[in-house]
């Protein structure tokens, strides 16, 4: 009996690399799945949100106007070389939260870019108006090397790193209401005049009303006839509000209009007497283009009657003119009214310079008038010229 062999086929000779290749394009397809779904996940808003530390930041932009565009759209340039980079600092932040290494308060490294903005805005053909009357030309700012930095630092999350709320201590405080209370604040959200004021002053450019607003923005109370006659009434109840437009047509600097904070009323500890509309009138060289203009009054006849104009609105006087000249008098150097009533009538002090050595009780030679003065002294007659106690509580 012959025995019979069977031939059985030979295996397919790629059978094995095709099973390798398989197993291999499924993990390529999980990893890059994995890898970009995690891409994805961590580019969203929420993911940033996902670390305490970034509470103060995620509330605040969330009640911005940039509420609708994520983290990384603003804080990553276009490119992939950037996003890669963008992904490595992620990862390295998470290290270091981790290991409790991280920086607190958490600032920027680096400001955000205009290319980052430009990647939805178009900055030459954008002409924005907040009031109705500004118009504000972007091209001109982008050809003058204007960042939009400079201007909206505060747009997505309301300056809370320059405010101080983003300490470790408060992280547990912050929530939705918070971070729109905080960036219902606009004058820390949206660029205000003094900005674009300084940034004119410094590259020397007009600081003219016209040069912006295209209707002067000029109150109706500026415009009706009698205002001439009764804006010093009106300086004088509410200088704030004049000092808020005013204070920039200055060529020089005015200082001690404007409400010091309790820090600085604190820390400073000075009782200074505070500077009113008159004052503002002799030191505004805005005011002074004007009142340095002689009066109708001021006629021929006015060296003989100015003391009875003087005693009916001594005011109208001290717009222009200080009783004497000291080192706190206010008329401002630019001014041509250098005239003070102790120009014509000097003091029985000025006449007799030794009257400190006659004096029955020693004073000082900086000694000033104080209410123990009037124990012996007429208190009209010292206060016609020592105008500080005049004016006291």
């Amino acid at each position: 009996m012959e025995d019979h062999t069977e031939e059985k086929p030979t295996p397919p000779r790629f059978r094995g690399k095709w099973k390798i290749a398989t197993l291999t394009l499924l993990f390529l397809v999980i990893f890059f799945s994995v890898g970009f779904a995690s891409l994805q996940g961590s580019s969203k808003s929420e993911f940033c949100a996902s670390c305490h530390e970034m509470a103060p930041e995620y509330f605040t932009w969330k009640n911005s106007a940039h509420s609708e565009v994520d983290c990384v759209d603003c804080h990553t340039e276009p490119g992939v070389e950037n996003v890669a980079k963008g992904k490595i600092d992620t990862i390295e932040q998470a290290i270091k939260k981790q290991m409790q290494t991280y920086e607190a308060p958490i600032r920027m490294p680096s400001e955000i870019s205009d290319a980052s903005c430009e990647k939805c805005h178009n900055v030459y053909n954008r002409n924005f108006t907040v009031s109705g009357d500004l118009i504000i030309p972007h091209d001109k700012h982008k050809e003058e090397d204007v960042s939009c930095m400079q201007c909206h630092s505060g747009i997505a999350h309301g300056k809370i790193a320059e405010r101080k709320m983003t300490y470790k201590t408060d992280y547990v405080k912050w929530d939705d209401k918070t971070g729109a209370s905080i960036m219902s604040d606009q004058k820390f959200v949206k660029p205000d005049m003094e900005t674009c004021i300084d940034c004119h002053k410094a590259r020397k450019i007009t600081t003219e009303c016209s040069a912006c607003h295209t209707t002067g923005m000029v109150p109706d109370s500026h415009k009706e006839s009698s205002f001439v006659k009764t804006h010093g009434i009106e300086a004088k109840e509410d200088l704030a509000s004049c000092n808020d437009c005013h204070k920039d047509m200055s060529t020089i600097k005015l200082e001690g209009y404007e409400e010091a904070s309790p820090v600085a009323k604190y820390l400073n500890d000075v009782k200074q007497q505070p500077k009113n509309h008159l004052n503002y009138a002799k030191e505004n060289t805005f005011c002074v283009d004007c009142h340095e203009i002689r009066p109708e009054s001021h006629n021929q006849k006015f060296i003989s009657n100015h003391g009875t104009l003087a005693e009916q609105n001594q005011e109208s006087c001290l717009a222009c003119h200080d009783i004497k000249k000291t080192t706190n008098t206010t008329t401002t150097a630019t001014s041509n009214s250098q005239v003070y009533c102790s120009s014509c009538h000097p003091s029985t002090h000025s006449q007799n310079k030794k009257w400190r050595e006659r004096h029955p009780i020693p004073i000082s030679p900086n000694q000033k008038l104080t209410e123990t003065c009037f124990t012996c002294h007429v208190e009209q007659k010292c206060t016609s010229c020592h105008q500080e106690l005049a004016k006291r509580d």
